[in-house]
């Protein structure tokens, strides 16, 4: 494989697969790979171990978890927040619909009322810091 295949490509959405070990790994401080193919398959056989593991390298390539390898079996925790996932799959997703604009989305989403009490909140909570970045106050 050649390096540039291996660079990870930040703006891509994560595969289920991944997206999936990501999820418990946001849910705890952090797991070690046979906790995660127990949580996801029941069992942690070499099997199961052996696909979260690559899994995990894949993961790691792409900056999104990072590995504690200060005890015998290494611990990994999420590196990103769900926050950027999401950005990244709307990202690709608006790429593909709207030609990257994120505005049909919006519309849609309050036209048609699917923003719970939280959401909107959230929203209101938005304020503009500069240089077009926009944090949550």
């Amino acid at each position: 494989m050649s390096k540039e295949a291996e660079m990870p490509r930040p703006n891509e959405p994560i595969p289920d697969a991944e997206l999936q070990v990501l999820k418990l790994l946001w849910a705890t401080e952090s797991m070690t790979s046979r906790e995660l193919a127990e949580t996801i398959y029941g069992v942690a056989d070499n099997s199961t171990v052996g696909t979260v593991s690559k899994l995990l390298q894949r993961l790691e390539r792409k900056r999104c978890v990072k590995r504690d390898r200060s005890q015998f079996a290494h611990r990994f925790s999420a590196k990103v927040s769900q926050t950027d996932v999401a950005g990244r799959h709307l990202h690709s997703i608006a790429r593909k619909v709207a030609d990257g604009s994120l505005a049909p989305f919006i519309t849609h989403l309050v036209q048609a009322k699917k923003l719970s009490e939280k959401d909107k909140e959230d929203i209101r909570r938005l304020r503009c810091c500069g240089a077009g970045t926009i944090r949550l106050c």
